[in-house]
This record gives C-alpha cells, sequence and structure tokens, in this order.
C-alpha cells in the first residue's frame, strides 16, 4: 500500500478520535452519572466533537487521495459511530 501524508494525518486523527470516543463512554460519563460531575463530560465531549469533525474531513481527504472505493468510504464513516471503530478501519485500510 501506498503511505501518504493525507493517509497518516487520517491514522493520526482517527486514533485520537477513538481514544476520545472511548474516554467519554467509558470515563466521563460514568463519571456524570455515577457521581453527578458534569464537567468531564463537557470537555471530553466538546474534544470528541471538534475530533469527530476532523475525522471526516481527513477521511475524505484519504478518500480522495488513495482512490478508495465508496464502500470504504462508507466502512470509514460507520466505523467513526462503533467503539474500536476506527482501530479496526486502519488494520483494513492498510492492507488494502
Amino acid at each position: 500500500m501506498i503511505e501518504s501524508k493525507t493517509l497518516s494525518r487520517f491514522i493520526l486523527i482517527g486514533r485520537l478520535e477513538a481514544y476520545s470516543f472511548l474516554t467519554l463512554l467509558l470515563v466521563a460519563m460514568p463519571v456524570k452519572y455515577l457521581l453527578g460531575e458534569e464537567i468531564l463530560v463537557k470537555y471530553v465531549g466538546w474534544l470528541h466533537g471538534i475530533l469527530f469533525i476532523l475525522y471526516f474531513i481527513a477521511l475524505f481527504a484519504a478518500y480522495l487521495k488513495m482512490k478508495w472505493s465508496v464502500l470504504v468510504l462508507a466502512q470509514g464513516a460507520i466505523a467513526s459511530l462503533i467503539p474500536f471503530g476506527p482501530f479496526w478501519f486502519h488494520k483494513k485500510i492498510k492492507s488494502l
């Protein structure tokens, strides 16, 4: 597979987005609902929202640069909605 800055940037953003999603689900949300503290949800959620938008921008850039099929693009989009999904998608695209 051809490595490119665009693809490397997408994988980095994807990892950050996945970690922020997992932090939101596994740390911030339990703290909110078990301890009544909403501050983590506010800041982790804000960070995750920015990374989520950047993920889609980077996904589309990689789709264009790497000449992926629309199916691969759709898989990347769906992967962003599933915990650990971006990690699976990164493994998949490395084998293309």
